[in-house]
């Protein structure tokens, strides 16, 4: 009877400690883009993986499809926290009917939240004032700009979010020029950077706008003002918020130390304690290639041949893509006559720079053992535009 009782009593009290732990919601958008793009569902399946068993949560993933919204919304009751990794406007889950306002109740109880890389783009009309009350910061058109390019993290600030991150590297759409608060106010900057020369290959005024910023906007670049990528903040209702604009490219997150970043960002934003050493979490290159979006290149057509090989990672014709870019805008100036030739260059330049890189995630797909997850995480050092 004593043993049966004292069984009794460890039972409630794993179920009160479960009933106790800290709820943390992620939202993967529908698909989007090319292979090894926008990966939503796949990038954050494997953070989620990484947080499985850690101590004091429960992690709950949504992968949204049609309705491009989560089919019960009872998932948010007693959430600590929400991950939102999707597209932006026009295709942001948040942007649509009264569902901005509902995650407005939530954050104004103190939940915390999180995006990443297009979820940050609101709209200036719709979104813009919400996003930046409850991360401290967001992507706006004509203002921000979205150049891919390598960024090099070579020192992080102290903060719970950076705790055992080492300085890393890797190539993405590393959004910048983010609109902040006024002054900064509350908003602490975690991956920030000046960009390299390679970024500056977008054309001058007058062919600037939306994501390609103003000319202001590349003079400061010009001018080598550092640009804070990844940020986090603490608000007043005391709740938390964090963005971050990489995660264009799915094999970034075989880059440990990219991933460790998130991972306690997630935790801090969910007021969960981010141990001493950061989360410590390991993937496979089979973890890397499990739960991609199926699609082909940005045309949607699959590669008809693999590649060969890693070395086809020089062989990327991205210089095409720049020099034909370079070429369309000097030739708007000097010879319009010539303008549709050259955009006709631009476009095959670009296509072929699509197939290839659909052709290189195809191969890695379809060879489990051929690369490991260091060598996928190089594939996006060598694929920049």
């Amino acid at each position: 009877m004593k043993k049966l009782l004292l069984a009794i009593m460890l039972a409630g009290l794993a179920t009160a400690a479960s009933a106790a732990d800290k709820k943390i919601v992620l939202i993967a958008g529908a698909p989007s883009h090319g292979a090894g793009e926008h990966e939503h569902r796949a990038g954050l399946m494997l953070l989620q993986s990484s947080l499985a068993g850690y101590p004091g949560i429960k992690v709950e993933l949504v992968s949204l499809t049609g309705t491009n919204w989560v089919p019960d919304e009872t998932i948010f009751n007693d959430a600590a926290a929400v991950i939102i990794y999707s597209d932006g406007e026009p295709g942001h889950p948040l942007l649509r009917e009264d569902r901005l306002q509902k995650m407005g109740a939530l954050v104004a109880k103190g939940m915390g939240i999180g995006f990443m890389h297009y979820a940050t783009e609101p709209s200036i009309a719709n979104g813009e004032k919400e996003f930046i009350a409850w991360t401290g910061g967001a992507f706006e058109v004509n203002y921000s700009i979205n150049p891919i390019y390598l960024g090099e993290f070579k020192s992080l600030p102290r903060h719970p979010v950076t705790r055992g991150v080492k300085p890393f590297s890797t190539t993405d759409e590393w959004y910048s020029h983010i609109r902040f608060r006024d002054g900064m106010q509350g908003v602490t900057p975690i991956l920030s950077l000046v960009l390299p020369e390679t970024a500056l290959n977008r054309p001058d005024e007058p062919r600037l706008g939306l994501r390609e910023g103003n000319a202001d906007v590349w003079a400061a670049v010009r001018r080598r003002e550092p640009q804070t990528v990844m940020w986090a903040t603490e608000r007043a209702d005391g709740g938390r918020g964090f963005g971050f604009t990489g995660g264009h490219y799915h094999a970034n997150w075989a880059n440990g130390d990219q991933r460790k970043l998130v991972l306690n960002a997630i935790l801090w934003v969910a007021g969960v304690e981010v141990p001493a050493n950061g989360v410590e979490s390991k993937v496979t290159p089979a973890m890397m290639r499990a739960n991609l979006d199926p699609k082909g290149g940005r045309g949607g057509a699959a590669p008809n041949a693999p590649l060969s090989s890693m070395t086809a990672l020089s062989a990327l014709p991205r210089q095409k893509v720049t020099d034909a870019r370079r070429a369309l805008t000097y030739t708007s100036l000097t010879d319009p006559s010539k303008l549709r030739q050259k955009a006709e260059e631009l476009a095959a330049a670009s296509l072929e720079l699509a197939q290839t890189r659909a052709a290189l995630f195809a191969d890695i797909q379809s060879t489990p053992d051929r690369f490991t997850a260091e060598q996928i995480a190089t594939l996006v050092q060598q694929m920049g535009q």
